[in-house]
């Protein structure tokens, strides 16, 4: 038989904590910085739009923003003022959607909705193509005139930035898969014909989910 002492000690009351001192309450946050780096291609456009894009980052969100022309980045932090938890990190989604080459109006509506994302890959994710075979991926998901570009935008409800072989789109998550389906048949060769027939079908289901 093993021998187990009894327990004498009582079960723990609640936890006596000391009072706090006036204005502990108040919880005091250190201020947080992001460092955004801009490609040197998109200085020069920044430059132009700079008023547009610190406009929204100060008012919208109150965060304080400069740009370093030195470090060819645009560093943003939080302020007293900020009171959004997450505005930094909606602030550095606006900055980094201007410097992968969208428009600043299509880029403002990171701030305004919480539900729009950012999705990038490129050809070689899909299927490794080179020489005179990668010019012609790229210029069947263009279009004449960038028309089966602005096609898929308008149907799948997203923004489309071509970047030799880089593809950024810019929507909601179910919005993107829509346009990057629509992008990954291109590669792969389908005609631009049998891609709008398809964008055709899932636009008219869409719209029957939102009525």
């Amino acid at each position: 038989m093993i021998d187990v002492e009894p327990l004498d000690a009582a079960p723990s009351a609640a936890p006596a904590f000391a009072p706090l001192p006036a204005g502990a309450d108040k919880t005091t946050l250190k201020s947080e910085t992001r460092r955004i780096p801009i490609p040197p291609h998109r200085m020069t456009p920044l430059k132009k739009d700079w008023i547009n894009i610190f406009g929204p980052l100060t008012e919208i969100l109150s965060l304080q923003v400069r740009m370093n022309v030195q470090r060819k980045c645009v560093e943003i932090r939080t302020s007293k003022a900020t009171k959004d938890i997450g505005a930094i990190q909606k602030g550095a989604d606006f900055c980094r959607a201007y410097a992968l080459g969208f428009d600043v109006n299509d880029a403002i509506a990171l701030l305004r909705l919480d539900d729009l994302y950012l999705d990038s890959f490129e050809i070689k994710d899909v299927k490794t193509l080179h020489g005179d075979h990668l010019s012609r991926a790229i210029g069947r998901i263009a279009g004449q005139d960038g028309k089966t570009k602005f096609t898929i935008e308008n149907a799948s409800r997203t923004r489309i930035v071509l970047a030799d072989t880089k593809i950024h789109i810019m929507g909601s998550f179910q919005n993107i898969k829509v346009a990057r389906d629509a992008i990954v048949s291109l590669i792969l060769g389908s005609p631009p014909g049998k891609v709008y027939a398809g964008l055709r079908t899932v636009s008219s289901r869409m719209r029957q989910r939102a009525l």
